[in-house]
């Protein structure tokens, strides 16, 4: 459960824009996101992590034919809040982050190994 939340508010973050201009929605509560600040990102940030952290417990336990799949989303989302938690919280505001596809494919490959050589 953990985990799905994480990867739902990394989504709310990157598409920040989008959701409250267009969509009136705002999903961080006691945030202003005509306001978000480099203290308010990193709030919501750490708090993405630690449902991360828990998530990865989910996943150690899993068994060895379903951690491929949910270990190499795990790892994209992850690499997507990195570029999220360097990104200014002004970028954040007026564009959507994303992880070029040459480092998705460098995420799938890693995964693959550590999947293959049981490295979680």
């Amino acid at each position: 459960m953990a985990l799905g939340s994480a990867f739902q508010k990394v989504n709310f973050l990157r598409d920040l824009k989008a959701d409250y201009e267009h969509l009136n929605r705002s999903y961080f509560p006691n945030t202003n996101l005509l306001e978000l600040d480099e203290t308010s990102k990193l709030r919501i940030v750490e708090e993405i992590k630690a449902d991360f952290k828990k998530g990865y417990e989910g996943i150690v336990q899993l068994p060895n034919e379903a951690k491929f799949g949910v270990y190499t989303a795990y790892k994209y989302y992850y690499k997507l809040l990195r570029k999220l938690q360097n990104t200014p919280s002004l970028e954040i505001k007026n564009a959507r982050i994303r992880v070029p596809n040459y480092q998705k494919f460098g995420l799938l490959a890693k995964s693959y190994v550590n999947y293959k050589l049981n490295l979680y």
